[in-house]
């Protein structure tokens, strides 16, 4: 006899629908967020302008006042890693243009959060070294009120 001649569900098209949510709800999880290291005490700034850019290829980096940067949630050896960064950028950035090489101005932002006792030598390093390989469009991140994140 089969499932329906004896009043039991068909389970398949439910199970199906199931793994098919799973998918959906893992394929568009934020990781964005584990980037954000929420141990740094970011400047104060009176007033503000807001960027009004929609920013699609970004790259996050934290500074803490030991000067240790971390992005996407590790430490960072950051000249080793914002080369290899730079490598994965000219990669996509060339489907675009195919003559771009290693140094030119990649359309990456790096977004710099840097907690506000770094140093102003550390967080200096970490610019140069931005530049020299290509990333030359950086914001950084500060607060308007003490205690935001």
């Amino acid at each position: 006899m089969s499932a329906s001649a004896e009043g039991e569900p068909d389970m398949v098209p439910i199970l199906d629908m199931v793994f098919q949510l799973i998918t959906f709800f893992m394929l568009v999880l934020n990781f964005k967020n584990q980037t954000v290291d929420m141990k740094l005490q970011l400047p104060v700034l009176g007033s503000t302008i807001p960027v009004e850019d929609e920013i699609t290829d970004v790259l996050i980096i934290n500074v803490d006042r030991e000067g240790n940067v971390t992005a996407f949630g590790q430490p960072q050896e950051y000249e080793k890693f914002l080369n290899v960064e730079a490598q994965v950028a000219l990669s996509k950035a060339k489907v675009k243009n195919p003559n771009m090489k290693l140094g030119d101005e990649l359309p990456t932002v790096v977004v710099i959060r840097a907690d506000q006792t770094t140093p102003f030598r550390v967080l200096n390093r970490v610019v140069n070294v931005c530049r020299e390989v290509g990333f030359r469009n950086m914001q950084f991140r500060y607060v308007t009120k003490p205690g935001e994140a």
